[in-house]
């Protein structure tokens, strides 16, 4: 067994252990060992083990993203079921767990939309497991900017704006403006993202227009 170690800077705190050359069962006592320590992230495929213990800057990230998804949701009507971190099992071959995910319209076993933030490596790496699972779409967030990627028979493709038809009409650019808002203010993103979704009354738009 090997073991490679990930310690980063105390900006975000991230902390990132991955052991390879492990058993699906071996993984399965590590997971029941840790199954009340909520703050470790557990990930296994291709005999490997990852092990994440998020900083402050990940889960507020994190957590800000889910929060303007869910106000995209609530703004558009839309029917969503947010599913967190919940952990994701092909039996025998894959585990994982997303920072955020998500169900539209109906639950289902696997979610339509799962959304990781990268503090440390192993970003588009991390498609392995979710192609593994047959995950739908699957967005990165890293150094500031969006990268979304859609499920094809061949496997993942990159592409510029969601495909999910719920959030088809979401603007990429306009989460990432106010995600990064977000670091410094969380209800100045909020308002922003609030007020260029929700549509302009009659008066508004004389106003905008100029009439």
């Amino acid at each position: 067994m090997t073991t490679q170690t990930s310690l980063l800077p105390q900006l975000n705190g991230d902390q990132r252990i991955v052991y390879s050359s492990i058993s699906w069962q071996q993984f399965k006592l590590i997971q029941t060992g840790f199954a009340q320590s909520p703050g470790i992230r557990l990930a296994y495929y291709d005999n490997t083990i990852e092990m994440l213990m998020p900083g402050r800057d990940h889960e507020m990230f994190s957590r800000l993203i889910g929060f303007l998804i869910g106000l995209f949701c609530l703004e558009k009507a839309i029917e969503f079921e947010p599913t967190g971190s919940m952990t994701q099992e092909r039996e025998g071959t894959v585990s994982a767990q997303a920072d955020e995910s998500y169900c539209f319209g109906i639950s289902k076993p696997i979610p339509d939309l799962v959304i990781e933030v990268i503090f440390t490596s192993g970003g588009p790496n991390k498609l392995q497991r979710y192609h593994a699972l047959e995950v739908p779409e699957v967005w990165f967030w890293q150094d500031g900017v969006f990268t979304l990627y859609r499920l094809r028979d061949g496997g993942y493709d990159a592409i510029s704006r969601s495909e999910i038809p719920e959030l088809a009409t979401l603007d990429i650019q306009l989460l990432t403006r106010c995600v990064l808002i977000g670091e410094t203010s969380r209800l100045e993103a909020a308002s922003q993202f609030r007020n260029t979704l929700q549509p302009l009354g009659p008066l508004q738009q004389r106003i905008t227009s100029g009439g």
